[in-house]
């Protein structure tokens, strides 16, 4: 689907934004007058549009919210803060970039107004992780403090917490669940306020998020659902391999070998260099190729950045122990794997993760015909949650 941009890889970010509609995420006109001042491929022309945006955005934020129009005020800071999270998404190829901390920062404290005027159904929290804290939000479907049913969420490679409520918070709450989001190393937050890369040992990431839920008194600790987003899809599945303590996994997309699925998104001679041991060969392709590529600039440039990597042969490497081979035996609880047709980054995988599960499972395919064949359904949250929290919902009655 390309809608705004011929660019594959801006057409997929401005329709991933554009689906946040559905829910006062963004908003159809300022989505398409900014996208026609951006210039097609160019990471600096979609850094200016975006924030101007935003900060247009956010003027009539603050003017509401001095007026004490208070309703107008929340919806325009919601989208402020999704205007700024666009704008810093391409800022990632110099780590030095003052933009990536006044953006990501003036992303969250826009949201953060909007959370303070949403009430207290709307809950900023920390998760207690090796002697740091992760931020999270926990969404619940009222303020009676009656335990639910109550689904952990996080995101992948390029998330930040303030969208995962679009993802997930907002149909669970919806629907009678609690939604706790929070972002771990390599995302969000962590990554640029306290330098924390990528791990792929995630169980190490989601059993503190669980033992946080766990204190709550308004979590139903026997009906736990985790759910994992892009990257996120192998990241949960291999948390969920060794924290037990889940009624039920969604993965979506299914990711069963992250490392297989960089190879094929990086030029072929660059990998054949990699694998006969020249690694400043390597290097040279990806360089000479990244200025023709959007994806290929963005995957590198935001690979090295959170994986805390030096050379893009050092990006492939520790790439390497992100798999399920060999542990997604040791899933115990029923889970739904799902694919998009015209998923441009883990082609394939989907169907690796559920052919190997050993446990209760659904396979969701998504396709062109409901115009949900982006990655992770984007564009298409309606459809992604009715399938997503109808299979929820059989599987904790059972």
């Amino acid at each position: 689907m390309k809608v705004g941009f011929q660019n594959d890889h801006f057409a997929f970010e401005f329709v991933r934004n554009l689906g946040f509609m559905y829910y006062g995420g963004s908003d159809l006109g300022e989505m398409i007058a900014t996208a026609g001042k951006v210039k097609e491929g160019d990471f600096e022309s979609w850094i200016v549009e975006w924030e101007k945006r935003a900060r247009r955005t956010l003027e009539r934020a603050d003017s509401s919210f001095a007026g004490g129009h208070l309703v107008s005020a929340r919806e325009s800071y919601l989208r402020t803060s999704t205007y700024f999270r666009m704008a810093e998404f391409y800022t990632h190829g110099d780590t030095s970039d003052p933009r990536i901390l006044s953006q990501s920062r003036a992303s969250q404290a826009a949201y953060a107004k909007a959370v303070e005027l949403t009430g207290p159904t709307w809950e900023p929290v920390s998760v207690p992780y090796e002697g740091k804290l992760l931020p999270g939000y926990f969404y619940k479907v009222d303020n009676s403090g009656k335990p639910r049913p109550t689904v952990i969420f996080h995101g992948g490679y390029d998330s930040s917490l303030e969208e995962l409520f679009y993802y997930c918070g907002a149909p669970a709450v919806r629907r009678g669940y609690n939604c706790l989001t929070f972002d771990g190393p390599g995302q969000g937050a962590p990554m640029r306020e306290q330098n924390l890369p990528f791990r792929f040992d995630w169980e190490k990431v989601v059993t503190p998020a669980v033992d946080y839920a766990l204190t709550r008194p308004d979590v139903d600790g026997d009906n736990l659902v985790l759910v994992g987003m892009s990257l996120g899809g192998y990241l949960a599945a291999r948390a969920a391999a060794f924290e037990h303590r889940f009624r039920a996994a969604v993965f979506f997309d299914g990711v069963y070998d992250f490392n297989e699925s960089l190879r094929k998104l990086l030029p072929a001679e660059a990998i054949a260099a990699y694998d006969a041991g020249d690694e400043a060969k390597c290097q040279k392709i990806v360089e000479s190729e990244m200025p023709n590529s959007a994806a290929l600039r963005w995957t590198v440039t935001q690979g090295l950045w959170t994986f805390a990597a030096r050379t893009v042969a050092d990006f492939i490497r520790k790439t390497e122990p992100y798999t399920i081979k060999g542990i997604v035996k040791q899933i115990q609880c029923p889970c739904l794997v799902m694919e998009a047709d015209g998923d441009i980054f883990f082609t394939g995988q989907p169907q690796r993760v559920y052919d190997e599960l050993q446990v209760p499972k659904a396979f969701a395919r998504f396709t062109s015909e409901d115009g949900a064949e982006n990655h992770c359904q984007s564009g298409a949250l309606a459809h992604k949650d009715e399938v997503v929290f109808n299979w929820i919902d059989e599987v904790l009655k059972k």
